[in-house]
């Protein structure tokens, strides 16, 4: 049966994938990100990409109004849109810091709370958020990252238990180590605190993997997870969490099962 999906995030990586796979299968797909030009493509696959900043309270309810407009329904979700802040916590300033949870959780928030009404009404949805297995472990220099994601963790719990009597079903997809832009963004962040830091001998095996060619040779392609969200999006009674990705199940596996001191052990070996 076809779906109507509002996908964010969906310019490049995980979500231009999954746009693509989801279109195919014969959904009827918006395609949400900051850079429309990067989505014109899609239109011939009958995509229809929409202008979106989700930290933009206006925008987002201008392209959900646009969406029951023109299809009169929204049966999911896929909160995808999201970045990774990485510095010393000591050397980031709280406004980039502010920013980040703005994104990564109180934007995807309140869209979700925009559309929530109209599943409600329709008596059936699923909100699918991007999480990580940073949502489960943790690295240095990453903690205002690690914590948008370890709080849309424990918020998605709770949206799932109260939306649960209303059949609107809530999903948590956690990437290990994916081959998308997020490398990039990392080393020109950490570049920028590097000169005048007290952290540079962390910020050292980053910034020679950043500049490793081979660096993402391991790291799995997007097309990968984007067959993820889209079982997602298909299956009857889909998973509460799908892990997927480089070392997305072995360190998990290490921090839940073998402690934190197992693991800080391994991390501080790879970043020491």
């Amino acid at each position: 049966m076809s779906k109507v999906i509002l996908i964010t995030g969906a310019s490049s990586g995980m979500g231009l994938e999954t746009a693509k796979l989801l279109a195919q299968e014969g959904h009827k797909v918006y395609a949400g990100a900051r850079r429309i030009e990067r989505m014109e493509s899609l239109r011939s696959l009958g995509i229809i990409p929409v202008q979106m900043d989700v930290t933009n309270r206006e925008n987002n309810q201008k392209i959900v109004d646009q969406i029951i407009a023109d299809a009169g329904r929204i049966d999911v979700l896929i909160n995808n849109a999201g970045f990774g802040l990485y510095g010393p916590v000591e050397d980031v300033p709280l406004d980039d810091a502010q920013y980040q949870f703005d994104v990564n959780l109180f934007g995807l928030a309140h869209l979700t709370q925009i559309v929530l009404p109209y599943m409600r009404q329709q008596k059936s949805g699923r909100i699918i958020n991007t999480s990580s297995m940073g949502g489960k472990i943790y690295t240095p220099l990453g903690a205002w990252y690690h914590a948008t994601k370890h709080a849309l963790e424990g918020w998605s719990d709770c949206l799932r238990i109260e939306t649960k009597p209303f059949n609107i079903q809530v999903v948590l997809v956690e990437p290990g180590g994916i081959k998308t832009e997020f490398g990039d963004v990392v080393g020109k962040q950490l570049q920028k605190y590097y000169d005048s830091s007290a952290y540079q001998k962390q910020m050292d095996p980053y910034l020679r993997m950043m500049a490793d060619p081979k660096a993402m040779d391991n790291a799995t392609e997007p097309i990968v997870l984007a067959r993820v969200f889209v079982e997602a999006v298909n299956s009857k009674n889909p998973k509460r969490r799908y892990v997927k990705g480089s070392m997305a199940k072995p360190l998990m596996f290490i921090r839940k099962w073998l402690g934190d001191g197992t693991f800080e052990f391994i991390i501080n070996r790879a970043f020491g």
